[in-house]
């Protein structure tokens, strides 16, 4: 009978156990956060691998499960199909938001376009910005950033939005063959690519954007509605966790440029003056700027993505940055 006995009480604590197992499982499962990045291996969007291989994210209770879409349009879609609960892309792309997509943006993550730069065939005819009139840049796509840097470019030069043709030749391959056959004057790379091509000798860089457009937000990081709904302590461990691993960032140079070398296939040299370039555009507090605001608003229109300039206050919420940052 004690046999018995001490075999139920056995097999209930072994129920409990397993029990408490699946339990502790399913609650980590639910932890785990998603978070897309617009491109897998572009600079800007690197610190969320270190933040996870350094325990950052971990520190604030929050396991991030990191993966890489085709661009602003996928991610959004991923928002969309609720396949991802963050989304880091860029700030124009905070129309889609004014158009009904379900998120918020949740944090200002990098302001001027320092990770751009108008790069030229290295031995064609423009020398400076004042002798793009006329000629053709290529961009990605129609309604793009890269496409609004151009005709912002050719504003400010007193042209209006159309002194710079332009033509819509997708990726950067395709815009690399166009300008070696000199079908294109240039296109619109990122740092490091056009530091690369510079080191071929098949380019030169001619305007960084970061000189034309100083009040913007180039990066934002969006929180899907229903994340906002039912995980705010996930989505505010994610932040508090990302300003941490820009800190770090800051003070261990090394570590952000071996990440791009590993992930970008880029020489050292190449990574190294990539994050001399690039690292002051990030934000250190994620705090939404309001001229930033307002040259985005103002984009939407001329780039005819919108028909009027939305408010842009009902677009993000600062709610859940980290308190130190507000």
């Amino acid at each position: 009978m004690k046999r018995a006995l001490s075999n139920l009480r056995f097999a209930v604590a072994a129920v409990a156990a397993a029990s408490l197992l699946l339990l502790a499982g399913h609650a980590s499962a639910q932890q785990k956060l998603r978070v897309g990045k617009a491109q897998a291996d572009a600079f800007s969007f690197l610190p969320v691998e270190i933040g996870i291989e350094h325990g950052f994210f971990k520190k604030y209770g929050v396991e991030v499960e990191s993966s890489g879409f085709a661009g602003d349009a996928k991610l959004q879609q991923a928002i969309a199909a609720d396949a991802v609960d963050i989304a880091i892309g860029s700030g124009p792309a905070m129309a889609f938001v004014a158009k009904g997509n379900p998120e918020l943006g949740v944090a200002a993550m990098a302001n001027q376009p320092l990770l751009l730069d108008l790069s030229v065939q290295k031995d064609g005819p423009i020398k400076t910005a004042a002798d793009l009139k006329g000629h053709t840049i290529s961009v990605s796509t129609a309604g793009s950033l890269t496409e609004w840097l151009v005709r912002e470019t050719s504003r400010q030069q007193g042209w209006g939005p159309d002194g710079i043709k332009i033509a819509y030749l997708g990726s950067n391959s395709a815009q690399i063959a166009a300008m070696r056959a000199h079908n294109v004057d240039g296109f619109v790379a990122d740092v490091a690519l056009a530091y690369k091509l510079q080191e071929e000798g098949a380019s030169r860089i001619l305007v960084p954007f970061g000189n034309i457009v100083s009040d913007f937000h180039i990066h934002v990081i969006y929180a899907s509605n229903k994340a906002i709904a039912t995980r705010p302590n996930d989505i505010k461990g994610f932040l508090a966790g990302w300003f941490d691993t820009i800190a770090y960032i800051r003070q261990n140079k090394k570590v952000m440029v071996d990440k791009a070398v590993e992930a970008m296939k880029i020489s050292p040299e190449i990574a190294s003056r990539t994050y001399d370039d690039v690292m002051p555009m990030f934000s250190d507090t994620g705090r939404f700027n309001p001229k930033a605001l307002a040259v985005l608003a103002k984009s939407f229109v001329q780039m005819g993505v919108l028909d009027k300039e939305p408010d842009m206050s009902k677009l993000y919420t600062e709610k859940f940055l980290p308190v130190k940052s507000r």
